[in-house]
């Protein structure tokens, strides 16, 4: 077996010289064979190793003979050790969670402290295959996809799992050949947890009256769905740089390369912008997913609420994703009234107003880009400061020939990305001024031109 254990490692690439591992004994066959098999390499391999052991606080009397066990075990072999004791079931009641699910964090947050107080650069783990047959079942159960069916994966991260590549039978016979004694956790043969009922009866029942290698064939299973999940994760890569287009506080799906990605891709591509947004992945299921996808067939402005407080809102371009204040301050309208002096503020931007007679004679209009004069007597209905909407038009020439807003962006090579947050001067669906950029020659001053209105944003530079 330490053979096998070996070559896996190698396979996966699992430790380099002058690494330093921290390795997670239970006291248990598993984690006992663990640490036995990478004390034997690290005499070749030149690596270091540190054990932790977790005292959970359950067991009592059990647990402290346990713990009492891997220190001598580390003593034994010079092996430095050190024990983390926490009251997990305190401690799930303080993060009001499962003990199972508080068990799993005490280790994780252990295995981490001894990482930065001991510069570790790896955390082995004694998971093996019937560890990972157990995880199979129970993610199945679960309704997981893909990537949750590949199971247990041997590198992730910082954590390395040698011992995948071999079964429970193999590690018990491994320290009897060496005539090593190890420690029963007699909670295991309960069936308080879901693991366990699936570890005590469902992998039995397989291997005595299915398939005595059932084990074997879903291990081997997974290990090709991971296969599958990884190339799958490739080329969610690269639909994720063709599709998404992040903004300050928001992520959007451009509809174009979104249409032309396969809808498994999608899909992965809408959990991943989700997850990032969100900055966790727990809860997000498969029906916001599909109602994301959805959303792309709706008309502009419908919106969806998601988890941890996300909206995902139909845009021009595609779907905008995002805080839900922040999603609000985007569809910001400012209502104003044409008035000398008056003074407002849009977003970040200020925006003054001066209403003058032109004077006589010839007249030079300014030529910034932040100041435009207009023709104030013929601006007819309610002016409004506000950001794009589909129909959208401004006139480009004297003839009164118009362009719709979203060609005049193409046309200007205006950002994607940059479209939605570019405000407007507007009067309904009619553009005065694209702030920044054009003004409508609609109402342009002319030699007709009696008042003047000067609008001025940020200083009018």
């Amino acid at each position: 077996m330490l053979r096998k254990v070996e070559q896996f490692i190698d396979q996966w690439e699992m430790l380099s010289e002058n690494d330093v591992v921290i390795v997670g004994v239970s006291g248990g066959a598993d984690s006992v064979a663990l640490l036995l098999i990478l004390d034997e390499l690290r005499k070749n391999r030149k690596f270091s190793i540190h054990v932790v052991h977790v005292n959970h606080g359950i067991r009592g009397a059990d647990a402290a003979h346990d713990e009492s066990y891997v220190q001598q075990l580390c003593e034994a072999r010079g092996i430095s050790f050190s024990c983390v004791r926490v009251d997990v079931p305190v401690y799930a009641k303080e993060q009001k969670i499962s003990e199972e699910e508080a068990g799993r964090e005490v280790r994780r947050n252990a295995f981490q402290k001894a990482m930065k107080d001991y510069n570790g650069t790896k955390i082995a783990l004694a998971h093996h295959q019937e560890d990972n047959a157990e995880t199979f079942f129970l993610n199945l159960a679960r309704g997981s996809k893909l990537k949750g069916l590949g199971g247990i994966y041997p590198v992730k991260g910082e954590y390395i799992r040698p011992l995948l590549c071999v079964g429970r039978k193999e590690i018990e016979t491994f320290l009897e050949e060496r005539n090593v004694k190890y420690c029963m956790d007699a909670t295991n043969l309960e069936d308080t947890y879901m693991r366990n009922r699936i570890r005590n009866h469902v992998l039995p029942y397989f291997r005595d009256h299915i398939n005595d290698k059932t084990v074997e064939h879903v291990n081997a299973a997974m290990e090709y769905l991971r296969e599958v999940q990884g190339y799958l994760e490739e080329q969610q890569q690269i639909a994720y740089e063709a599709i998404v287009s992040k903004e300050k506080n928001a992520i959007v799906l451009k509809e174009e390369p979104f249409g032309k990605t396969p809808e498994i891709i999608r899909k992965m591509v809408i959990r991943c912008a989700l997850a990032e947004m969100a900055g966790r992945e727990k809860d997000l299921e498969e029906t916001h997913i599909h109602a994301v996808a959805l959303l792309m067939q709706k008309q502009t402005g419908r919106r969806l609420d998601l988890p941890y407080g996300l909206t995902a809102k139909r845009s021009y371009e595609g779907i905008v994703i995002g805080r839900k204040t922040k999603i609000l301050e985007a569809e910001n309208i400012l209502e104003i009234t044409l008035k000398d002096g008056a003074c407002w503020k849009y977003e970040d931007k200020t925006i003054s107003c001066r209403i003058f007679e032109k004077p006589e004679g010839e007249v030079f209009v300014p030529k910034k880009t932040f100041t435009k004069w207009f023709d104030y007597d013929i601006i007819k209905g309610n002016v409004s400061v506000r950001t794009r909407r589909p129909g959208d038009k401004i006139v480009i020439d004297a003839d009164h020939h118009s362009k719709k807003l979203k060609s005049f962006y193409i046309d200007e090579k205006i950002p994607s990305e940059k479209r939605d947050h570019i405000p407007v001067l507007a009067i309904d669906k009619d553009i005065l001024w694209v702030i920044g950029y054009r003004q409508s020659k609609n109402y342009q001053v002319t030699k007709e031109t009696k008042t003047i209105v000067e609008i001025v944003v940020n200083g009018g530079k």
